[in-house]
């Protein structure tokens, strides 16, 4: 730390610290531009050009938020307010000889019978509503000069920023001037320094002058919800109850390594301490580390393990519906399972496969007015021998066969054995074929809507890499279906995927998009960003930020509002969500190193 000494006598010189003994350069030097040049109408401040302006004019009445623009533009701007108070007295005083003046120009026209002039009318009736406000002291009079400096690399885009400073401005009718010839002094009134060198005051009453200040600044901070990261417009916290919108759903979008997962891991580890309820598909294991910690469940699904779900299960029938509905969209819903499991079906086959679905069901009782809630389902072997003797089934069992005998049958021909009564619950695929993986997360993702549609509470369904679905039709479809019926139910789905552009091009992709009231972009890739700013209708400054945000940072929307969010987590959180793999395995080694120390 460099200590400035200081002067016990007002005309000794204080002589600035070099930042070391070696170096040739003072502090002073350090921070100083390189060259300063000096225009009538901008300064040019070492590789920067900038521009001030004065705001000259303002309409009779000013709203609150009319100067959240500026604040919020996505450009280098520097903003100086000053506040000079006038004493009252003084104020009335003037006030009233302006009012005597004004009204002298009201008789006078009266007297020669000419036309009312509303603008003196208006203007005394201004006057003498002013005059009573400060005589009861409900507003005060202020000197305000509002000043501006904008900066550029270059005079086209410094004119580009100027124009679109005056178009925010004059639509407001607000009215600026640049700072002729006075660029410095005007430079100097816009940095924190205190000085109001420009000198250009409008004289204004309290209630205007309370919405110039930058209390207004675009933000999403609520009372309740859980901490999602920092306003990079303001510094402001991120505070949102994402069940608070019109539906609870949100889509993150990021290229590898943008911080997706971290994301992710960091809300559902804040949502659980709110009481949130928590359902994860995992396709990389990456949530392993974080459902041990906190005591979660982790279901690992894969052709060897001990996990398994029968797809051919009922949930149990709500009070507001029958057994025939429940039944009837089970099978729906298997009818899009196997066209993902055999992929492209005719409509004849289609036309089989729901009747045989049916007999297969029949074959354990399970009709449309029977009571399958104590009855055991059947399992897909039944289904291949429904179809090996149906006409035209031959060869949807040929089909089959790899799913029930063949190399994949102890991953869909088995009883379910999984117990989900946890408050987290991790559905593990890594260790799945590719081909099994969309067929995998069909599954459980139809699992887990039976449970939820079973009992209502408060929930959130992360659906991690969906682009593993959204490749398939029925997949899409599915997942689809189910973000928009899920706000029934009190849960919001997260959809998360790095394919943006696979995703987005999907017939589904758009609209489930649109049917997520919280969308999160994070770091995107050149290839993909033109189809990003298409979509999400963003502008070229915010299509750069995603392109040279840090791994964290992003663009955050929650329904018509959007800010730049910057992702922080504390140590203990970092240390059980991280997906580092340097920070994994240190973590790895530490564990390893305790457990050794406690044997």
């Amino acid at each position: 730390m460099v200590k400035f000494p200081f002067s016990q006598q007002n005309n000794e010189k204080i002589q600035i610290p070099k930042v070391s003994k070696t170096g040739p350069h003072t502090i002073a030097e350090i921070l100083t531009p390189p060259a300063l040049e000096i225009e009538s109408n901008y300064l040019r401040l070492g590789d920067l050009y900038v521009k001030t302006y004065y705001i000259i004019s303002y309409p009779r009445y000013l709203t609150t938020g009319w100067f959240s623009p500026i604040l919020n533009i996505d450009q280098t701007v520097d903003v100086s307010i000053f506040v000079h108070p006038i004493d009252s007295g003084t104020a009335l005083k003037q006030l009233r000889r302006k009012v005597a003046q004004v009204e002298a120009q009201i008789m006078e026209k009266e007297e020669k019978g000419t036309v009312r002039d509303p603008i003196l009318e208006t203007a005394y009736q201004d006057l003498e509503n002013l005059r009573d406000a400060l005589q009861q002291a409900r507003e005060k009079l202020f000197e305000v000069g509002v000043y501006i400096a904008i900066y550029a690399s270059n005079l086209q885009e410094l004119t580009t920023i100027e124009q679109k400073v005056i178009n925010f401005l004059e639509g407001r009718m607000v009215y600026i001037k640049p700072a002729l010839f006075q660029q410095s002094e005007g430079l100097q009134s816009c940095i924190p320094l205190n000085l109001d060198l420009l000198d250009v005051h409008s004289t204004l009453n309290s209630s205007p002058v309370s919405t110039i200040f930058p209390f207004i600044s675009l933000d999403l901070t609520s009372d309740k919800g859980v901490l999602y990261g920092i306003n990079r417009h303001n510094n402001s916290l991120i505070i949102f109850d994402r069940f608070s919108m019109e539906n609870g759903n949100m889509v993150i979008f990021a290229k590898a390594g943008g911080g997706k997962s971290y994301f992710c891991k960091l809300e559902v580890l804040r949502s659980l301490m709110m009481g949130t309820d928590i359902i994860i598909i995992d396709p990389e294991k990456e949530y392993q580390h974080l459902a041990e910690t906190v005591g979660g469940s982790f279901i690992n699904i894969s052709l060897t393990s001990e996990h398994h779900i029968n797809p051919f299960d009922l949930p149990p029938a709500r009070i507001d519906e029958s057994p025939a509905e429940v039944l009837k969209s089970n099978i729906l819903n298997l009818t899009g399972l196997l066209r993902v499991m055999l992929g492209d079906l005719t409509a004849e086959q289609v036309g089989i496969l729901d009747r045989a679905l049916s007999e297969t069901y029949a074959s354990r009782d399970i009709t449309p007015d029977s009571d399958f809630s104590k009855l055991t389902p059947p399992l897909m072997e039944d289904l291949q021998a429904v179809l090996e003797n149906m006409e035209g089934g031959a060869e949807l069992a040929d089909r089959l066969y790899k799913f029930t005998r063949g190399t994949f049958a102890g991953f869909l021909n088995q009883p379910t054995n999984i117990d989900i009564n946890n408050r987290l619950v991790v559905f593990g695929i890594r260790d799945l074929e590719d081909e099994l993986r969309p067929i995998a997360m069909y599954i459980v993702l139809n699992f887990i809507w039976n449970i939820i549609r079973a009992q209502m509470k408060k929930r959130i369904l992360v659906v991690d890499e969906a682009w593993w679905m959204m490749k398939y039709p029925a997949g899409a479809d599915f997942l689809f279906g189910l973000v928009k019926r899920c706000r029934k139910y009190f849960m919001g789905v997260t959809t998360i995927t790095q394919d943006v552009e696979d995703f987005i091009r999907s017939p589904q992709g758009r609209p489930i998009i649109t049917n997520s009231a919280l969308q999160l972009l994070l770091k995107q890739s050149p290839a993909s960003i033109d189809v990003v700013g298409e979509t999400f209708n963003l502008t070229e400054a915010e299509k750069q930020l995603l392109l040279e945000s840090n791994v964290g940072e992003g663009i955050f929307f929650a329904g018509s509002k959007h800010v730049a969010i910057k992702i922080i987590a504390s140590y203990t959180e970092d240390q059980i969500i991280t997906t580092n793999p340097m920070q994994m395995l240190e973590i790895e080694k530490a564990k390893k190193d305790f457990d050794q120390s406690m044997a």
